[in-house]
């Protein structure tokens, strides 16, 4: 069988993307950009190719759209498609080319290359483009040298700022909120300010709202590149042992190092954990039973190690407080965090209706429902926490993990409501095949709006 072609393709015009047919015996599609509509065949039984859609590269929204121009329906990620309607698709979406019956083709996209760049193709995970000090995607990137960690300039600025009001600080000891390296200047990064723009228009649900950006913008004091200072070049000379009155006088990240807090000071051999929250350093002390370790990511956060020792974080720019790193029952919550349903936004609006509906407010419900997860009347297994197996009411987790928590809890929540309890906009509604794990509701707010995703999936691996 002869492979299937866009009609009227030129050999200059080079493919861009290709539609890989999941069928046994039939070949790649391949999709130009000078004549997006695709001919191929459509039947099973038939041989007979027909123009059938069309795909192409929207350049505004750097989205690849596909428009239906058959006479009958086609279904994408689950989505039927009308003819003549157009739905936005991304790499790994399934596209069939009638309604799910037997007898239909089904195609899995791919793109190859963007049309119109000849851009080198990078594979980044968006958990390494979050500023470290707002956990957020950055805000108009700015990299400090030497280490070359990257924050966003509004709160690199506030950082600046705070830093400056410090007894005896000058701008050569200014350190990196992650990594407390001296920081010898800074500036923005246009190379990764175009990848953060890429990241948000591949995930718009990581968008932050327009406030909070315009809060930021005004923080930002970074125009060009700054020199902070540069240090010394290290002598060849070995050191003397600093004495007492020596490390008093010297700026160190720990707070017991060079000063007995609660009964403790820090010796030349104790080994340091940096916090994940605010970048400071803490001695590893697993021998007094205070949690250093986020039991939901293993990650090491200094609120509950500097609350037991008496420190008052208001007094020290580089230690947590208390609210960051607590055990699950003194966790508070006001808002259903963007994270949960996947951050599907309809979905989040769904629940909190139905909240509202219960009489209660969020905490109460969230209390509730912690205990009938501490009670194993849920399900654990498909948590993505570490140890969750063991978690409790008092075990410490950070807020991320926390929040992940609240998320599968509001999950089992809406699956355990009698379908007439929700909001009459949802009652019509049908579940997604994908469900939770479609991928389509993250850049298409149609198919999130129209489709329930808090159901399990019924089809795929998505």
């Amino acid at each position: 069988m002869e492979s299937g072609q866009c009609s009227g393709a030129k050999e200059r015009d080079d493919p861009w993307a290709k539609l890989v047919p999941k069928n046994i015996g039939f070949q790649e599609v391949e999709i130009r950009s000078e004549d997006p509509v695709v001919c191929s065949v459509t039947s099973l039984s038939s041989s007979e190719k027909c123009a059938w859609c069309e795909i192409s590269w929207d350049f505004d929204r750097g989205v690849a759209t596909i428009r239906n121009i058959s006479s009958t329906v086609i279904t994408v990620d689950g989505t039927i498609v009308e003819e003549g309607e157009a739905l936005g698709i991304e790499s790994g979406s399934e596209i069939v080319t009638g309604t799910e019956l037997e007898g239909y083709l089904s195609y899995i996209f791919h793109i190859t290359e963007k049309p119109g760049s000849r851009n080198l193709k990078i594979s980044l995970d968006v958990e390494h483009a979050r500023c470290s000090i707002c956990l957020n995607i950055w805000h108009d990137v700015v990299t400090v040298s030497p280490c070359f960690h990257n924050f966003c300039n509004g709160c690199f600025s506030e950082w600046l700022r705070r830093a400056s009001f410090r007894p005896n600080i000058v701008p050569k000891d200014i350190v990196c909120p992650q990594c407390r390296a001296v920081v010898h200047s800074v500036g923005r990064n246009h190379f990764l300010r175009n990848i953060e723009q890429a990241i948000l228009q591949t995930f718009s649900s990581l968008k932050r709202a327009d406030e909070e950006i315009q809060l930021l913008d005004t923080y930002a004091s970074i125009e060009s590149n700054l020199v902070l200072g540069i240090q010394k070049k290290p002598s060849r000379k070995r050191p003397l042992p600093l004495s007492n009155d020596d490390i008093n006088g010297v700026d160190l990240p720990c707070p017991q190092c060079g000063t007995e807090l609660a009964g403790f000071q820090c010796s030349r051999n104790t080994v340091h954990l940096q916090c994940h929250g605010c970048g400071g350093m803490m001695p590893s002390r697993p021998e007094i039973g205070i949690p250093q370790h986020c039991m939901g990511c293993d990650k090491a956060f200094c609120g509950a190690y500097w609350g037991a020792q008496g420190v008052d974080a208001s007094e020290f720019d580089v230690i947590c407080g208390h609210e960051t790193f607590k055990p699950v029952v003194d966790h508070s919550i006001l808002r259903i965090p963007d994270s949960a349903h996947q951050n599907n936004r309809y979905e989040r609006d769904v629940t909190e209706k139905c909240i509202q509906h219960t009489g209660k407010t969020l905490q109460a419900l969230i209390s509730e429902w912690i205990m009938k997860f501490m009670n194993k009347e849920i399900d654990r297994s498909s948590l993505q926490l570490n140890h969750v197996d063991v978690i409790s009411q008092r075990t410490h987790l950070c807020r991320g993990c926390y929040d992940k928590l609240v998320g599968y809890l509001l999950y089992w929540f809406r699956v355990s409501l009698p379908r007439h309890l929700l909001p009459p906009d949802a009652l019509e509604r049908e579940d997604c095949w994908y469900g939770y794990s479609c991928r389509t509701q993250h850049h298409s707010n149609e198919h999130a709006q129209k489709r329930n995703h808090v159901c399990r999936p019924t089809r795929g691996n998505r």
